[in-house]
């Protein structure tokens, strides 16, 4: 699959590093825990930790920093250690995320507020072993340093000094691979989780299929075919109808695009094909009619008197597209 971004993606970029901190409470076990007892050398064991607080109570910082990751995920590709964004983009996703720490730091407030309580129910709820928790309890202080919600965005320009620049040229290079490739494992989801063995599904099905369009359409200077697959997308959903269920033909076409956007070296094929003057259209009857490839394990489960002929027509002719 050859997908080289040029360098002057970074007119349309900005990059985002995510900095988020949570205290694990948990503590380092050691010797004098077990009160002098006999324990194996070093080097053939180490101790493991000691929760000080009931983990339960900082769940919710778990899930506030995955709805930040998520976000930038749904909008973003991978760069850098962090996110690379569209520029148009930045302040409707600074936005977001300055709601999530927003609540991110309530939470954190609330915590610290009954943190004194939280640790003397940890250790109600573990009579006996007053002393291993009592004596590695930190203060509210310490915690409060530990929990933190934050970001980083910044503008790249490419150095003049070449030598300087390659290392950050073969980064950009990649992100048209990386693009596809998290389209791949969104795709792969979306299967297992709406189309897998289904022969209807609500429109609730095209929810993650709208979010990978979204989030290529965004996206779509990082690579030039990635703006012919927002097109067949597009295709695609207005092909579906407004009410009811999703069955029929038109399971099998959506099931088909699926299918495509799984394999990254098929999908940019097929975006390739439209560049080069195919339609979109073509592109799904062939998904419908059987004449486009679909790997064996996720052939159409759907039994319709419009094309029964589906089930048995994917071991097909490639087109030459591998």
């Amino acid at each position: 699959m050859d997908t080289q971004t040029d360098i002057t993606v970074l007119d349309n970029l900005m990059a985002i590093n995510l900095d988020v901190s949570i205290w694990t409470a948990r503590k380092k076990l050691t010797p004098a825990d077990f009160g002098g007892a006999a324990l194996p050398p070093d080097d053939l064991a180490s101790l493991g930790s000691k929760k000080v607080c009931d983990p339960t109570e900082l769940r919710i910082f778990g899930t506030l920093k995955a709805r930040a990751v998520n976000l930038l995920d749904r909008t973003g590709v991978r760069f850098l250690g962090g996110w690379a964004i569209p520029e148009d983009k930045a302040d409707d996703i600074v936005a977001e995320l300055s709601v999530i720490r927003d609540d991110f730091l309530a939470a954190k407030d609330q915590f610290l507020n009954r943190y004194d309580e939280a640790v003397r129910d940890w250790i109600s709820l573990h009579p006996g072993w007053e002393r291993l928790i009592g004596a590695s309890t930190v203060s509210a202080d310490y915690v409060r340093s530990h929990i933190g919600f934050k970001w980083q965005m910044f503008k790249l320009l490419p150095p003049a000094d070449d030598a300087v620049h390659q290392g950050l040229h073969e980064e950009v290079q990649d992100l048209g691979g990386t693009l596809f490739g998290e389209v791949a494992k969104a795709a792969t989801d979306t299967w297992k989780r709406c189309f897998e063995g289904k022969d209807k599904v609500t429109h609730k099905a095209l929810s993650p299929l709208r979010s990978i369009h979204a989030k290529l359409a965004g996206l779509s200077f990082v690579e030039p075919r990635v703006v012919s697959i927002v097109d067949l997308l597009d295709t695609a959903f207005n092909r579906v109808s407004k009410r009811g269920h999703i069955e029929g033909s038109e399971l099998v076409m959506l099931q088909g695009v699926v299918s495509l956007l799984r394999d990254p070296a098929t999908l940019v094929a097929h975006g390739q094909k439209i560049i080069e003057g195919q339609d979109a259209s073509d592109i799904l009857a062939g998904l419908v009619s059987g004449t486009l490839p679909v790997p064996p394990e996720e052939k159409p489960s759907v039994k319709t008197r419009l094309v029964p002929e589906v089930v048995h027509q994917h071991a097909i002719d490639s087109q030459g597209l591998w």
